[in-house]
């Protein structure tokens, strides 16, 4: 497994895997055209697309949904 080729991964703390992960992300994040989508995510985004396009007035915006997460994790 690639765990083995971290240094003392083991002995890692939770929150320093946090950040580790983290990294792992930005990495991925800064090259979006590398990382793989499979066919059901593509159909799963299609599919929510629709959704969206036939009742654009339901769910809710970006800026809302993220003030909620941010009040509930206060």
């Amino acid at each position: 497994m690639i765990k083995e080729a971290i240094p003392h991964f083991d002995e890692l703390s939770q929150a320093e895997k946090m950040l580790l992960l983290e990294e792992l992300w930005d990495d991925f994040a800064g090259h979006p055209a590398d990382v793989p989508v499979r066919n059901w995510q593509k159909s799963e985004l299609e599919n929510r697309y629709r959704e969206y396009l036939a009742n654009p007035k339901e769910g809710s915006a970006w800026s809302d949904v993220r003030e909620r997460l941010l009040t509930a994790l206060r």
